[in-house]
Order: C-alpha cells, then structure tokens, then sequence
C-alpha cells in the first residue's frame, strides 16, 4: 500500500478537531521506566489534554528525534506504528527528551467571529487590526500551522537537563521533574527562532490522578520564562502558540481568499511530576 493510501485511510477515520482549539502532543505510556523497558508515545491531537492518537506518518514529520546526554538519536518507525515511539529505554537512569516537528497543515475559517475567538484566546490582539488593515476576507481566512513538540521521560531516576534543539520555537525545561530535589516549581524557557520569548503567554493543561484537567494561563517574563507551579502525581502540557502573518500573504490587489494569509507555530510540552 503506497503512503498516500495509508494516510488517507488512516486520517478519514479520525474526527476532525476544532480549527480553533487543536492542540497537539506527544503523550507517553509511561513517563517513567526502567532499563531494558520499553519507551512508547502516542502522538495525540485534541482539545483540554483530551484526543485521538496518531501513527506514525513520515510525510507528516520533518524531524523525529531522542536527545539523550547530549546525543541525538534520529528515529524512523514503521508507518503506520501506532504507538508512533517505540524504543528500547537506554540502560542508564537518564532524561530522555522526545523531539518532533511536523510538515505545515492548512485550516480555513469560515467564521471571522471564530478566527477572532482564536486570536483572543492566544492573546494576540492586533490580530483583528492587522487583518484588516491587510484587506484580507473575512469569509474565508486560510491559515497554515506547524507544531513543535517535546516531551519529558525518565529511564530509572532521570538524572539530566532538557536543551534547546532548534526548533522553530519550543519550549525548554530549565529544571527537572524528574530530579528527587525537584520543589514542584516548573521553570521552563521558551523559545522562538532560537531566541527568547518575552511576555508571551502559556497555556497549562494539568491532568490529576482522576483524570480530571484544569487549564490556567500564564506569561513568560522578560527573559522568555515562566516558573509554573505544579502538583506531584500530575501529567503537564504546556502550550505555547506564535501567530505570524504567513510567509508568502499578499496585501492589496494582489491579494487572493485561496491563499493563506497567516500561520501558526505551536510549541508544546508534556512531562509528569512523579508521586
């Protein structure tokens, strides 16, 4: 069966996310394993920590990678695998930090009521002036999006430090949840185009034991930082969104509805506070 046939199948079964509430993660079995284990994750897209898995696709991905001690492993499932990640845990107590980006995907606005619901709820509020000052349609708003995720896993005690990796944006622990030291005060740093974030904001899905989420919202400070509270026994997801005028969006006359006039770069992270 050729990719584009196993694509098509796979993804005409899936229901079909909110175009303006989709998050995108990548989501464990297990955050914490042992050597000779195994390390699986599902790829999930959804709404409030909440959706369908994903296989593995590799003309959905342009980067897949396992960053352990320093050292990138790059992987290459089978198509189709599903858990997406299924890979030997290393045989040392590491933190072993999951990388993944994707090709761009496009969604329409139909509604300008819901793109302006969207733009408010990722705090940007010029994004109704800009819009309209560009002369783009409020009937028909096309969008292009990439999503830019990590997580966080720990072979036997997780002893380690996340790092920057280059992606177009993401976010970057700065401690470790995993660490016995650990005072339940996440501080992460996040980045866009390698550089500081400043005042943006990051929206938090914490999922207790009941499987029960809570969503609060923050901001980075001036230096691209946050330090987020959290509670031990809970899974995280911090979500961080850029919105950007789209790389080719024309202005004026020569401007057409069938092309995309923004897009959006998700950066996201998942981890668990052990108990």
């Amino acid at each position: 069966m050729k990719m584009s046939q196993l694509s098509a199948i796979i993804f005409s079964a899936l229901p079909a996310a909110p175009a303006f509430a989709h998050e995108y993660w990548l989501s464990p079995l297990n955050y914490q394993v042992e050597s000779g284990e195994k390390i699986a994750a599902h790829f999930r897209n959804g709404e409030e920590f909440v959706g369908a898995t994903f296989p593995y696709l590799p003309n959905r991905l342009t980067r897949f990678e396992v960053l352990v001690e320093g050292q990138t492993y790059n992987l290459s499932p089978r198509a189709g695998d599903n858990p997406a990640l299924q890979i030997p845990a290393p045989d040392k107590d590491a933190l072993v930090v999951v990388v993944a980006e994707t090709t761009p995907s496009k969604v329409i606005y139909k509604e300008w009521e819901k793109f302006l619901s969207f733009a408010e709820h990722k705090d940007f509020p010029k994004a109704e002036a800009d819009h309209t000052a560009n002369g783009w349609s409020q009937e028909k708003i096309i969008e292009t999006y990439t999503r830019h995720v990590k997580t966080l896993i720990a072979t036997g005690t997780g002893i380690g430090q996340d790092a920057a990796t280059g992606m177009a944006t993401e976010f970057v622990a700065m401690t470790n949840p995993y660490d016995a030291n650990f005072d339940n005060q996440m501080k992460v740093r996040l980045l866009y185009q390698d550089e500081p974030r400043a005042d943006a904001q990051v929206e938090v899905f914490d999922r207790a034991a009941d499987d029960s989420v809570t969503i609060s919202l923050h901001s980075t400070d001036a230096a691209g930082e946050a330090v987020i509270p959290v509670t031990a026994g809970h899974e995280y997801l911090f979500d961080a969104v850029v919105l950007r005028t789209a790389a080719d969006a024309q202005t004026g006359g020569s401007y057409t509805p069938d092309e995309p006039v923004w897009e959006t770069l998700w950066a996201a992270l998942t981890f668990q506070v052990p108990e």
